[in-house]
């Protein structure tokens, strides 16, 4: 049996009796958080230029965070860049990226079209969820560090189980999108810190949804596309650096949406960087630490983390996303890192540059015992004095531990408060909490529009 059969069988056999308590605990966490993300990015430069180029006919999903409507491939494609474009998506560890952004703009917008109930997008959402990490297990960490971008090389392969699942589709029209993800999966981490980065999750999450739609209709790819010799997993990743057996190891045991679960983030920033923020909020805000106090900062990474966020000079507000040194300055400066300070030309705030000569980014050496999420960051202050410490992960990514509710209703709130009103944002809040009673899941996306 081929491993997209394989896969093809858990995904359209899992039903929403097989879901635990806290895979939908931690669903309705991700679907509140990403829906709130897409809408403050649908605001953003990337995500606006996306749909002035598109320029979408009425259809029957909506665009996220305005009054448009497109066909729900077209509303895939756009929503995913905009629940993207921020850097402020959810995360988790075997997926190696965000897990989200690329499975729910597409499964939300074919829910949309059909009318389907809030259960059975749950239940979609956790097997998309599943198939993608599972394939993470097997083909990571080195398809990360080739330089494959695993939100989208992967994350299409979550958007098109979720809509197979979505669709019903049976184990062989299943096992075909699979196989035609396999031919649609692209992102190069070269194009990390461009709009390129967040492209690479819309044609993922619009390439998902095709998959799925195609197969539906009788559309074939063949069913050993993954581990033939010319297939994806030879190509992305070569000969002995994947392992068939780990993907297939576990299915739901438990899912991997509850263990290690959906990290949020609580800066819209590069995930490699939220250690290193939180770790100099904790310094600066117990120190009671000015800019003009301090001489020196050093920060250690791991080297897989750093060789991404080394940006001494970032070149634009989405490049400072993945500056360490730009968000090391303005938690420094500010005593936050917030969505304003990557807005316009705010990377190029004189005080911000001015802190951004006092960090010195390195990795940390081969033998740490620093994990690979943590950061150590050591402060020299022109009284002489010597600030330290470390932290091994960001606060809200801790395997099994969420963000508290209240903090994540915040984030919520702060991405959403320019553009829709209280009321509104309520009404959503309370209807994810009981989300599996949704009976059609049109009302609820109609809560979205600007």
């Amino acid at each position: 049996m081929t491993l997209a059969r394989e896969l093809a069988e858990r995904i359209s056999t899992t039903s929403y009796d097989q879901l635990s308590r806290q895979a939908l605990d931690y669903a309705k966490i991700g679907l509140l958080d990403t829906l709130g993300v897409g809408v403050a990015g649908s605001q953003d430069d990337a995500a606006v230029i996306a749909r002035r180029t598109i320029a979408p006919p009425p259809g029957a999903a909506l665009v996220w965070g305005t009054r448009g409507r497109a066909t729900p491939l077209d509303a895939a494609f756009m929503n995913a860049i905009a629940a993207n474009v921020l850097d402020f998506d959810d995360c988790t560890d075997n997926l190696g990226g965000h897990p989200s952004a690329p499975v729910l703009p597409a499964l939300l917008a074919l829910a949309e079209q059909l009318g389907a109930r809030g259960r059975d997008v749950l239940i979609a959402y956790v097997v998309g969820f599943e198939t993608e990490t599972q394939l993470g297990r097997g083909v990571n960490f080195y398809h990360y560090e080739k330089g494959w971008h695993p939100t989208a090389t992967l994350g299409v392969f979550g958007a098109g189980a979720a809509c197979a699942r979505l669709l019903a589709l049976d184990v062989e029209r299943t096992t075909c999108a699979l196989s035609l993800c396999a031919s649609m999966a692209a992102g190069i981490k070269s194009n990390l810190g461009s709009m390129g980065k967040p492209l690479h999750i819309g044609q993922a999450s619009r390439s998902g949804l095709l998959a799925a739609r195609l197969a539906a209709e009788g559309f074939t790819g063949n069913a050993d596309a993954l581990e033939h010799h010319q297939g994806f997993l030879e190509l992305f990743n070569g000969p002995g650096n994947y392992s068939i057996e780990r993907i297939l190891e576990k299915w739901g045991t438990p899912w991997d949406i509850e263990m290690p679960g959906i990290a949020i983030k609580q800066y819209p920033c590069c995930l490699s960087t939220q250690s290193a923020v939180d770790l100099m909020l904790r310094l600066v805000r117990e120190q009671n630490l000015r800019p003009d106090q301090v001489a020196r900062v050093h920060s250690k990474t791991s080297s897989r983390r750093l060789d991404h966020t080394n940006r001494p000079q970032p070149r634009s507000a989405l490049d400072a996303k993945l500056s360490i040194q730009y968000v090391l300055a303005r938690a420094l400066t500010d005593r936050c890192v917030a969505l304003e300070h990557f807005e316009g030309d705010a990377y190029r705030n004189p005080a911000a540059k001015q802190a951004m000569e006092l960090i010195h980014a390195t990795a940390a050496e081969p033998d740490s015992p620093l994990p690979d999420m943590g950061a150590e960051i050591s402060i020299a202050l022109k009284d002489g004095r010597q600030l330290s410490g470390s932290i091994d992960y960001p606060i809200g990514h801790a395997p099994g531990k969420p963000l508290a509710d209240e903090s994540l209703v915040a984030k919520f709130t702060a991405c959403t408060s320019r553009i829709l009103p209280s009321e509104q944002r309520e009404k959503i809040v309370n209807a994810v909490a009981s989300f599996e009673e949704i009976s059609d899941l049109r009302a609820f996306m109609a809560l979205l529009e600007a």
